[in-house]
Order: C-alpha cells, then structure tokens, then sequence
C-alpha cells in the first residue's frame, strides 16, 4: 500500500469556488481533501454574495480564510495545491493559469475544457510549468468501476467483444449530454480499454440529421453543442467495438428512479454492467450466460471491496452526502477522496496523477471527432493510431 510521499509540514490546500454561479451540481471536490493526512485547506476564494452556500463549503472543508480574489488568495496563502470546483469550464483557464505561474498543483472539476484546443492549451501549461494537474472523473477512484476493471481484464467474461455507454438521456440528452455526462462514460471506456483507434458518429436533431445550423449555446455554459440523438461507435485494440448514446427525454420526471447512465461490457463468456448513479450506491452486475445481454442474460450481484483505507486518515464521512454541493451516492465523497489521495502520491513521487490532464485531452478530442464525424460523414481515425 502507498504512503505519503515525507514533506517537512502539511501541504496548504485552497478552493476556488464561485458561489454566484449556479450549477446543477457538484462532486464535492471541496470536500475531497477533508481527513488525509499531511494536508491542510486553509483558504477559498469566492467572488459571490453566497454566503451561505460559501459558509457551508468552508465547514465542509475546513478552509478558514476567505478571498474575493483568486490571485490574491494565491499569493497570501502560498499554497501547494489549489482545487479548481467549477464544472464550468469557462471557469478553469484563469486559476489554472495563475497556479501554474506560482508552481502550484491542481485539483480540477471535469469537464477540463469545452473544447479539444482549450484542453490541449491547459495540459501545455501544466507541462511547461512542471506542476500536477488531476482532472477528477471520480468513476476511475470508484470501487465498484475499478472492480469491474479488475474482472475484465482477468477474463471473467472471456474476450471482451464491446462497450456499451448511455449518458443521463435527459431533458439534456445528446451534445449537451455528450459533454457534461458523457465525459464520465467515454474517460471510463478509455480506463478500460485505452485510446480508440477510429470514430463514427451520427447525430439527430428531430429526427433528422443535424447540419452545423444546428450549433447552438445548452443549459449550462459547455461550450456549442448540437443534436438531441447522438449515436458514437468506436474500435479499440484487440477488436474490441465501442458505443455510445445520448438522447433526449428518455430520463424524465415521470421516471425518477431509472438510471440510464452506465457502462456495460459484453464479452464472450458474458456481461458485466454497472450503472453511474449520483443518488444512490449502485450494484455491480455479473451475466456469466454467453447469450446477448438483451436475450438471455441472467444479473447476479458481484460482491465489491468497498472498505479501502488511506493510511493515516480519517474513514470517508458518509454523513456529507447530499450535503452542501456534495451528491448523496456514497461513491462521490469516497471515489473524490482516493482522487485527492492518488494527486498527493502523484506530487511525491513525480509521476502524473491517475486521472490527469492528457487522459481529459482524449476525451475532448473523442467529443470533438464525433461532431467531425457526423459533420463530414467519415471514420475517423484516431492521430496517434
């Protein structure tokens, strides 16, 4: 098991958290570091009049100090790490640049950047200034994801044949989804199985194929998207075949409890599928039947390693859930803590984080192929294949 790398006092940690924005919701990274041992949230920086909502990520945290200013934050409290909480990625450039000027490693909300060039520009500037930079999708710290992982790649279900990913599918369902949910499914797909190798898409709006007439600004700042039925398949090496799918409205109100959102991997001896849900801890699934998932699989449960401690800190509170931009499903407070956990070894022993700002990069220019496409009407290949 990892220790902490030595350092002669704690590592400062501050947040970057504007309150005057609303958001549909958070992962909690404010609370990522609370209870590790060797670190210290001294300080946020927050332009808004949220106080309350200020208030609560301070006692969630532990952060003392407020500033209204970003830079100002950085040069009084000179930290070593600085956790960027937006999920806007119009928020990110800024405090990403001003750290990396200071030397100062980051804790970054997905997505990275809303497009392909803005991503790549941010993990130039990590590089060049030598910092680290965690992009945090939460579902690769996971138990349960990495578990699966763990199956697959032990045979459990024999060769793996395909991928299969959904978005949320809701009132946001295709590009919207794509970028915000989507990012979630297509980082997990490249965990398992590593870049693809080509990409084709197709996507609808209505019915009908979306032209460029169809870009347009979504509910939340991300950046252009277009379509509410997106359809991506992807090949990765050893022949295994990926999908992904959005569409819209199939996620309502008047169904509350479903949960659309997941992975499955179909391989030749059977399925394992586990669901991504922010509400509640989801079981992960086992079809030992080499029938097609859809005809005569059967599920059984698979046991899952949930207690995993960190040497040294405090066990994962649970009681944060659904508190204070935190979700209520477990996974969040625990997958965002072994990111943070994963960041700090990353600084000790001078090795990129686990999650970190190349893989975020692919996952940008997997979002910006599929448009390609569609758009072009053509397989792309994938550059480095």
């Amino acid at each position: 098991m990892m220790t902490a790398a030595r350092h002669d006092r704690p590592r400062r940690v501050v947040l970057v958290f504007d309150t005057s924005r609303p958001m549909y919701g958070l992962h909690g990274l404010h609370a990522a570091f609370r209870g590790l041992p060797g670190v210290e949230v001294t300080a946020i920086a927050d332009p808004g009049e949220a106080t309350a909502r200020r208030a609560a990520a301070m006692e969630i945290s532990g952060a003392t100090r407020h500033y209204a200013e970003v830079e100002t934050m950085f040069d009084q409290e000179r930290p070593d790490i600085a956790v960027i909480c937006s999920r806007h990625p119009d928020e990110h450039l800024a405090p990403i640049r001003a750290a990396a000027a200071r030397g100062i490693h980051l804790f970054c909300e997905k997505p990275l950047a809303a497009t392909a060039a803005a991503a790549r520009e941010i993990a130039a500037l990590a590089a060049a200034s030598g910092i680290k930079l965690a992009v945090v999708h939460p579902a690769r710290f996971d138990a349960a994801f990495l578990e699966m992982k763990r199956l697959v790649e032990s045979g459990a279900i024999g060769r793996p044949l395909t991928v299969i990913g959904r978005g949320k599918c809701d009132a946001r369902g295709g590009g919207e989804d794509l970028i915000v949910l989507g990012t979630h499914i297509l980082d997990l797909m490249v965990f398992f199985l590593g870049k693809p190798l080509s990409i084709m898409a197709d996507i609808q709006v209505d019915g009908r194929p979306a032209t460029p007439a169809d870009w347009h600004a979504p509910t939340e700042p991300v950046g252009p998207v277009a379509g509410d039925d997106i359809l991506a398949t992807f090949t990765f090496a050893g022949g295994v075949r990926g999908l992904f799918e959005s569409r819209k409205g199939l996620r309502g109100a008047e169904r509350p409890g479903d949960t659309l959102m997941g992975l499955s991997v179909v391989g030749a001896d059977g399925t394992l599928s586990l669901r991504f849900d922010d509400v509640r801890r989801r079981e992960l699934k086992l079809s030992r039947r080499a029938a097609a998932p859809d005809d005569e699989a059967a599920y059984e449960p698979v046991p899952v390693p949930v207690a995993r401690p960190i040497p040294g800190a405090a066990p994962p509170d649970l009681s944060l859930c659904g508190r204070g931009d935190i979700p209520r499903a477990p996974m969040f407070v625990e997958a965002v803590r072994w990111a943070a956990w994963d960041l700090l070894q990353a600084i000790g022993e001078d090795r990129q984080p686990l999650s970190n700002a190349d893989s975020a990069c692919v996952v940008a220019e997997m979002i910006e192929a599929i448009y390609t496409a569609h758009f072009e009407g053509c397989r792309i290949v994938w550059p480095s294949a």
